[in-house]
């Protein structure tokens, strides 16, 4: 294992899926790779450490958080992350709108007018660009 495809707890993708499937003993590698929409035996070529893992696509990660904590498992993107030797990107498109959702809940009316607003001037502009 490589300081490079190493989480801070220092396990690379394999070590920490063994460690998050132990925390289920009635789930299995087919289970996880089914639920997160992963093909078995690219799940199971993670697991084995036969297959690179620095180009996982960040959606596949965040699925397998998703089933993981679905499967009552406490675990983050950040530990998938740098589990395979990447920065952790920012919230994705879901967690910002739903915040975006949230901050605008908040607004009082005439607020929330204005920045409906601002957001379809930014719309033109970005059409612009």
């Amino acid at each position: 294992m490589t300081t490079q495809n190493a989480s801070v707890h220092g396990e690379d993708l394999a070590a920490l899926l063994e460690r998050l499937l132990a925390e289920c003993p009635d789930r299995t590698q087919k289970d996880l790779a089914a639920a997160s929409g992963i093909a078995y035996p690219t799940l199971n070529a993670w697991m084995n450490r036969t297959r690179g893992t620095s180009r996982i696509a960040p959606e596949k990660l965040r699925a397998m958080v998703r089933v993981f904590r679905e499967w009552g498992v406490q675990t983050t993107p950040r530990e998938f992350f740098e589990a395979v030797g990447r920065p952790v990107p920012g919230p994705g498109r879901d967690e910002r709108e739903k915040r975006l959702l949230e901050l605008y809940r908040q607004l009082p009316e005439s607020r929330q007018r204005a920045l409906v607003k601002d957001a379809e001037a930014m719309v033109q502009v970005s059409r612009i660009v």
